[in-house]
């Protein structure tokens, strides 16, 4: 099969899994076409039968924004005719899978479009008055719509209005590069004393609630001594930094900026902490637990469809930052706790979202869609 894949190049949990995705795809002998503003940066080197189309960014004063949809929907056009694509895959509704519709009504009906759907485009953008009409007309005008988990096509329901079938395929961890043995670096880099180590991978955005991650450090430290980890890059970096050092535990935080090896830095970790305020999925999560790295995360939006609570690691309730530094405390003091809530993550892992068993799931609906 041709699949046309298009995604966001950046951090969030939808470049990561479009782009894992058209790699495994390529993988099986599928040929594999990118479409984004940037090369994805999961893409990092030549792949045989993957191939990038960088939409070009048109600048004209008399445009106030740049029209990204309407070249999207140019350059998809121009590919399917030249390479012949068999199917569109949209990650995220806005602008993707507009612009996909576009493409696919230029070019006579075809190719047919899977849109999935990740969770701000539906949670914060296609529930906005202005962006809620678009959002539901290109989601029922493509053949087939997954959604990351079953909250996030719950949610499509209530707060879009969307009545058609919403498949639920889940993301997916590359469990042969996601392990604690292959493991390269040193902790004592990170931890010279044998400190427990807690990671927090994000894009530092304000829903991901890094205020109340430093509150309960700062409590957690007062207790116990701790390393943290703060790989990501975003807009509430700076205030972190600056709650950090007004806590006394700047020295015990390391920032760690943006990573493209993120398996390498989970497996040197004890504890991984998401205490966002939503979550459609909960991707990093699922990347920690694969790393025999038990989870502590809040009970919102899909995160307890990832994170089987008092199993794998515990939820909590969003902005209890005493409980939250509770759960860290327990399980940074007690390594058989911790030993054991991290073989059971992996299991997990390894029985619910397996690449291979995700990306087969995929193929079915292409396949589908192609034999008409």
């Amino acid at each position: 099969m041709k699949i046309g894949i298009i995604c966001y190049p950046t951090y969030g949990g939808s470049g990561v899994v479009a782009t894992e995705l058209g790699l495994a795809l390529a993988e099986r002998g599928h040929t594999v076409h990118f479409f984004s503003s940037a090369r994805p940066f999961r893409l990092r080197s030549f792949r045989p039968d993957v191939y990038f189309h960088e939409v070009p960014v048109v600048h004209y004063a008399l445009f106030e924004h740049t029209p990204y949809t309407l070249t999207l929907s140019s350059t998809l056009y121009e590919t399917v005719q030249m390479y012949g694509i068999d199917v569109i895959h949209a990650h995220y509704a806005i602008p993707h899978a507009a612009a996909a519709y576009m493409a696919r009504e230029m070019g006579g009906g075809k190719p047919p479009i899977v849109t999935t759907l990740h969770g701000t485009d539906i949670t914060l953008v296609g529930s906005h008055p202005a962006y809620a009409p678009v959002v539901k007309f290109t989601i029922d005008q493509s053949e087939r719509v997954t959604a990351v988990s079953r909250y996030l096509a719950e949610a499509t329901r209530e707060l879009i209005g969307v009545t058609r079938d919403i498949r639920v395929i889940p993301n997916f961890v590359d469990t042969e590069v996601y392990q604690r043995g292959l493991c390269t670096l040193d902790r004592k880099v990170f931890a010279p004393e044998g400190e427990p180590i807690i990671a927090h991978v994000s894009n530092m955005r304000p829903v991901k609630r890094l205020g109340d991650l430093m509150t309960a450090f700062i409590k957690l430290r007062r207790r116990i001594k701790a390393k943290m980890l703060l790989v990501g890059d975003g807009p509430e970096r700076a205030r972190a930094e600056m709650q950090a050092q007004r806590g006394g535990v700047l020295d015990d935080v390391l920032f760690l900026g943006n990573q493209v090896e993120i398996h390498e830095i989970l497996s040197v970790a004890d504890v991984y902490c998401l205490p966002s305020e939503t979550e459609s999925f909960g991707l990093s999560a699922l990347e920690a637990m694969a790393c025999e790295v038990p989870v502590v995360a809040t009970r919102v939006g899909g995160l307890p469809e990832v994170v089987s609570d008092g199993e794998c690691g515990y939820l909590v309730e969003c902005g209890h930052t005493e409980e939250l530094a509770q759960r860290l405390w327990e399980l940074c003091a007690n390594p058989e706790l911790r030993m054991r809530m991290g073989k059971a993550a992996r299991a997990r892992a390894l029985e619910l979202f397996p690449r291979d068993k995700v990306v087969s799931q995929y193929e079915s609906v292409y396949r589908e869609l192609i034999k008409g």
